[in-house]
Parts: structure tokens; C-alpha cells; sequence
């Protein structure tokens, strides 16, 4: 046989060449003739029993029986169906046998790699004295999930950091883009970059804050003051809300498993909505009202306006406030959300070699201040800086916030103004009475000459009886609605300063020239510090754009050829992001699933019998028939026929086949999200 001859993989097929797929030759028997064999097996034990039979049978017997033509050609069949039955069974016993053995194997095998912390011989010890259900081996799993959570953290972090590297040489710049990738985009509230003001061609200052909502957080946050009947209070509105999700999965399946339509999503919504009074109500006073059913109201009572601290003149351990307290702290339901977060921010900063000199930790504020050095003075600090500030806030701060801005911004506006009214009159007492200075005195000059030339012959009013509504610095303003009150952005406030500002200072360069008088100093240093302040104001968040959850305000300065705190820092963000926010979900994709449109009988193929009618099976088959022949006759020139609708498939499971009865949901719950990095592991 020559080389040629020889199967070149796995994949040939043959019944005669050696070791092919479906081959009944095999190279491990040296090319024995095993068809051969078999014939002379089979001829042997045929001819035995013929020889038996005409030594025993009388000889007007063996006359009747035709001996060596039909008797022998059964017998032969005979001893082959059994031959072949007997061989096959041994064929699937004997590979049953070897493909157990292969798999304890590889079993073996990859326990002794596994345990490759502890000593072999230990291992094999252990397992053979006791088995695998005597000794406990938690602690060594969760030391190698840990290692290998550690290791899957590095690894991710490095390619992070060849992503965020790859996308600045593709970009040929830096810009928001570098710091948050697309799937937590939209929780960035504002991404500055400006130049330093000491050094502004080698230097940038980045300003990048980040909202995380309260419904998208991984752990929720509390405030410290909360009351403990609040704390219950939630949990007992999650637990509702769980309630009802099963409820109406329920629902949908049995919708499902009837055949019916599939529940829309405002469907669903108004399900929920209805169920709400099965589990709840409105009635506080009644102590068998539905909202008492899971903790009592004489419960609910006791631990009115308990908070997070008791005064100990009337601290009672026996007390059942005191107990119900206790069993709160002890979940740490209060502190664990924004522990949780700042676990995560210093360790990432940590691992990412992002090292940090001070730390300011409010915890009954739920604030923490993080800088990469302990002085503030910006002449003694470093190019290359951060500094972090976490804060978890509430309705009622925000609201707040809002009126501090609102006051803030109407005092720059005052300040501002007043300063221009001052330059204003300053510049009119400047002013020549003989000559003409600017457009001003020259329209004033010649009122009376438009008038009688021009006015009085057209009849329309003079310049200066017409309401002036531009006032030359900003555009006219629209008129509020509602939106806009609620939600001040401050825009066109803050453009008409920054444009007086700039108008300001051109007015006293036309003033002075070159003389620099002591008003002009003094104008100047105040309008100097103006600016520096309203400009340090509009560079801070404002708090109509926020809302109620964590905020991550990040502080950097990098030197623009360098990038190395902002390439690091993106990774830390990113992290951080992924560790602790659930992330937006829209409700439409999550509970998005194939429509009936899409799924088709004839793909969920079985040979058991369906649950079908025979009669109409047939008329489909002639449909189907007809449908070709029309398909034929298209080819052959015809005009086609317009195709039949495919019926939609019942949803239910029939023989044969599983038809996916629950819609997939494409979102991730947040037990079960990678952390990718060491903050996000937990030990099993």
C-alpha cells in the first residue's frame, strides 16, 4: 500500500480504506482480510450443522429437504444477523466503556492540574483515603477564583489601557471620547478641557463629572439620617415590586402556554399597575390593611422616627426598637452601598497604580475627597495631578444646591453690572462736549436733520421714541415655560456676562490707550477678578442638571505631549463605572423576544407524532406541492402567484421539540456581572 493510499485525516470516508470514517478495516490489524475471515467463520458453522443434520435425519427426510441449496443459504443468514448483532453490541458496550474511562481520565487529570497549589501526593492522598465528599476544599477554591479573578483583572486592565492608548494615536487628539467608552456615555453631566492658566501651551486642566442615578446603582445608597422605617420601608416596596415581576411572568406564560398573543409592554405595565392594591393600599390606620401583612403595624409604629442613633437615656436593649434597630445594623442595609463604592474607587486607584497622598472620608455626609497630593497650592504641585471628590446626594440637597446657584448666579450678575454701569459713566464724563466720540454723540448731533428730512415726510416715529428691546450684547430672550423654570441651564445668563466682560475691557482700552490712570487700575483688578471667579463658577456643575444618586467629580491636570494621569485615570473610570453601576437599561430591549412572525413550524423538525390533524397535514402538503409547481411555472416565464402567509406557531411545547416559551432578556442582572478588575471580586 502505497503512502498515497493512505486516509490523509479524520475526515476521510470509506468502507474499505483502513481507519476511514465508516471503514470496517482497521490499521491496528495489520491488514488482516477481516471480510475473509468472517466468510470462513460463517461457512464453518454453517457446514457443522448441515453435517449434524444429515447424520441425524432418516434418509426419506433428507430427500424432502433441499440440503445444500436453501437449508444452507438460511443457516449462513442466520449465524451472519446474529454475527452482526452480537459483534455490535460488543462495538457499543466496548466504546461506552472506553469513552467512561477517557472521561475519569481527563477528570484526573484536571484535578491534579487544578490542585496545583497543594502538593500532588497530598492530593492523591486525600482522594484516595476519603473521596472527594470526606475532606472540604472551599478554602483552596477560593483561593484559585481569587487568583484567577486577580489575574483576569490585570489582564483586563491591559487591555484597557492598549484600548485607550490605540483609540488617542487613531484620534490625534484628546477629547471626552478617551475617558468614558460608549456604554456609560450618557452618564457623563460635563467634560471640559481647557489650557492652564500658568502654563497653557504644554499644560491641560480637565474637568469630568460623572451622575450615577440612584436606579442605576449596583448597591443602593442611603443617607446616614435615614429612619429605620424608611430602610423597611423600601425593602418592603422591593419586595412588592419582586411579587408582582413574578406575577406577571406568570401570567405571561400561561398566555404562552394557552397559544395567546404575547402581553405588550404597556400591557405588562398596566398588569403591574393592577396588581399593586392585591399586595398594598392606602388605609394607615387599619391594622389588617394588605400593607401590613408582611411586618405588623404595632412594628411599624415602634420604630417611627427611629434614626440612625438613640439617645442612651432611652436606650433599652430589651426595647423592640432597639432589637428591630439591632437587626437592621447588622445587615449594614444603611452603610453598605457607599462603603461599597469607596472600597471600589481606592482600590482601583491602588492596583492602578494611581497612588493618592490624602483622603477625606465624611461618612455621615456620604462625601469622600481624594487628591493625588495633600497641598492645594497649584505653584507648588506637579503638571501631572488629580484629585477626586465622591458625593452621594438627595432630592432635598439638590434643591438646595439649586438655590445657592440661583443666588450666586444673580450676584455675579449684580457685580457684574454694577462695574459696567461705573465704566459707563466714567466714559460719558470722559467725553468732549464740542466733539463727536462715537456713534452716539454723532446720531445725537443730528436728531433734528433726520427728523425734518427724513421723518417728517414718511410720518414714522424718530429712532429715539421707538423702544429699544436689543440691548446690543445678548439676543433677545424667548419667553420661559415651564421647562425652563424648573430647569435653569443658565445659558443666556452667562453668555450676557461673558460678553459685558469682554465688552468692558474693549471700552477701556479705546479709553485709556496707553495712559493707565488710577481708575483704569482699579476698573481693571476688578474686572480681573471677576472674570477669574465667574469663570472658576461656570466651570462647576450646575445642580438643575443633576439628579438624585452618586456623583464622581474628577479634577485632572496632564501635560498635553505626556497624557499619562488622563490615559490612567480612563481606565480607573471606566472600572469604577463598570463595578458599581447597573448601567442604562431601556426597558424595550430587555424585554424584546422573536416575534411569532419570525418562528416557523417547519424549522422545530421531530419524527414523533405532532399534534396535527391528518386532514389538514395532507391539504398543506398540496399546498406546498402547488406551490412548487407555481415556483416552476414562474421559472418557465409565467406571471408568479402570491405566496401564502405562513400561520403563526403555537407557542407550547408539542413532541419533538422545545419552542422557547420565555422571552430572553438581553439585559445582565448585577450579581452576575465581570467586574473585570480586583475591586470587583468577591470570595465564594
Amino acid at each position: 500500500m502505497g503512502a498515497i493510499d493512505l486516509p490523509k485525516s479524520p475526515n476521510v470516508f470509506h468502507p474499505e480504506k483502513p481507519s476511514a470514517v465508516g471503514s470496517r478495516n482497521s490499521l491496528a490489524q495489520e491488514y488482516r482480510d477481516q471480510q475473509n475471515e468472517v466468510n470462513q467463520l460463517l461457512e464453518e458453522e454453517a457446514n457443522k450443522v448441515i453435517h449434524h443434520l444429515t447424520s441425524r435425519l432418516p434418509k426419506d427426510v433428507l430427500e424432502r429437504l433441499d440440503v445444500m441449496g436453501g437449508l444452507k443459504e438460511k443457516l449462513y443468514n442466520y449465524f451472519n444477523q446474529n454475527y452482526q448483532n452480537m459483534f455490535n453490541r460488543y462495538m457499543v458496550t466496548t466504546e461506552d466503556e472506553m469513552v467512561k474511562k477517557v472521561r475519569n481520565f481527563i477528570d484526573k487529570e484536571e484535578t491534579k492540574v487544578l490542585s496545583r497549589y497543594t502538593p500532588k501526593e497530598i492530593a492523591d492522598l486525600l482522594d484516595a483515603v476519603g473521596g472527594a465528599d470526606k475532606f472540604n476544599t472551599g478554602e483552596i477554591e477560593k483561593s484559585i477564583v481569587n487568583i484567577y479573578g486577580h489575574l483576569q483583572g490585570h489582564v483586563q486592565r491591559g487591555v484597557n489601557e492598549l484600548e485607550t492608548h490605540t483609540n488617542s494615536i487613531l484620534r490625534q487628539k484628546t477629547d471626552t471620547g478617551a475617558f468614558v467608552r460608549g456604554e456609560n456615555a450618557y452618564s457623563i453631566v460635563k467634560c471640559s478641557f481647557k489650557d492652564n492658566l500658568v502654563k497653557p501651551k504644554t499644560v491641560t486642566d480637565v474637568k469630568l463629572s460623572v451622575n450615577i442615578l440612584d436606579s442605576e446603582l449596583i448597591s443602593p445608597i442611603f443617607h446616614y439620617q435615614v429612619t429605620v422605617e424608611y430602610l423597611i420601608k423600601d425593602l418592603l416596596s422591593k419586595h412588592i415590586i419582586d411579587v408582582i415581576d413574578k406575577e406577571v411572568e406568570r401570567v405571561k406564560d400561561e398566555r404562552i402556554d394557552q397559544g395567546l398573543e404575547e402581553l405588550s409592554d404597556s400591557e405588562i405595565l398596566f398588569t403591574k399597575m393592577n396588581k399593586v392594591e392585591g399586595y398594598t393600599d392606602d388605609d394607615l390606620d387599619n391594622p389588617k390593611s394588605k400593607r401590613y401583612s408582611v411586618i405588623a403595624k404595632t412594628i411599624m409604629e415602634r420604630i417611627n422616627d427611629l434614626r440612625a442613633e438613640i439617645d442612651p437615656e432611652t436606650f433599652d436593649a430589651l426595647n423592640v426598637r432597639e432589637n428591630i434597630k439591632k437587626i437592621v445594623d447588622i445587615e449594614n442595609i444603611r452603610n453598605r452601598g457607599f462603603n461599597t463604592a469607596i472600597n471600589s474607587i481606592t482600590s482601583i486607584l491602588d492596583t492602578s497604580k494611581m497612588g493618592y497622598q490624602y483622603i477625606e472620608n465624611l461618612k455621615n455626609g456620604r462625601e469622600v475627597i481624594i487628591r493625588e497630593y495633600e497641598d492645594t497650592d497649584t505653584a507648588n504641585l506637579p503638571d501631572e495631578r488629580y484629585s477626586i471628590k465622591l458625593r452621594y446626594f438627595d432630592n432635598a440637597q439638590l434643591i438646595e444646591d439649586r438655590k445657592a446657584y440661583d443666588v450666586q448666579m444673580k450676584s455675579f450678575e449684580t457685580e457684574v453690572q454694577h462695574l459696567s454701569d461705573l465704566l459707563e459713566v466714567i466714559y460719558q464724563d470722559s467725553k468732549s462736549a464740542f466733539k463727536v466720540t462715537d456713534f452716539e454723540d454723532l446720531a445725537k448731533k443730528n436728531k433734528n436733520r433726520i427728523k425734518k428730512i427724513i421723518k417728517d415726510k414718511s410720518g414714522e416715529p424718530l429712532y429715539e421714541d421707538i423702544a429699544k428691546v436689543w440691548d446690543e450684547i445678548s439676543f433677545v430672550r424667548p419667553a420661559e415655560t415651564e421647562v425652563e423654570r424648573s430647569n435653569r441651564t443658565y445659558i443666556y445668563e452667562k453668555d450676557r456676562i461673558r460678553n459685558r466682560i469682554i465688552l468692558m475691557r474693549d471700552k477701556m482700552k479705546k479709553m485709556y490707550d496707553y495712559l493707565y490712570p488710577i481708575e483704569r487700575r482699579v476698573m481693571e483688578n476688578r474686572l480681573s477678578f471677576l472674570e477669574k471667579e465667574y469663570y472658576k463658577f461656570d466651570y462647576t456643575i450646575n445642580p438643575y442638571h443633576l439628579q438624585p444618586g452618586l456623583l464622581l467629580d474628577v479634577d485632572i491636570t496632564s501635560i498635553k505631549r505626556k497624557k499619562a494621569t488622563l490615559d490612567a485615570m480612563a481606565n480607573v473610570l471606566n472600572e469604577f463605572l463598570h463595578g458599581v453601576s447597573k448601567g442604562f437599561q431601556d426597558a424595550a430591549f430587555a424585554s424584546f423576544s422573536r416575534r411569532r412572525s419570525t418562528v416557523r413550524e417547519d424549522i422545530s423538525q421531530s419524527f414523533g407524532a405532532g399534534e396535527d390533524n391528518p386532514k389538514e397535514t395532507a391539504a398543506s402538503y398540496l399546498d406546498m406541492v402547488g406551490s412548487t409547481d407555481s415556483a416552476a411555472t414562474t421559472e418557465a416565464g409565467a406571471a408568479p402567484k402570491a405566496p401564502k402567509a405562513i400561520p403563526a406557531p403555537k407557542r407550547g411545547r408539542k413532541a419533538g421539540g422545545v419552542v422557547d416559551a420565555k422571552p430572553r432578556k438581553r439585559g445582565r442582572k448585577a450579581g452576575s456581572r465581570n467586574r473585570g478588575g480586583d475591586s470587583g471580586l468577591r470570595e465564594i
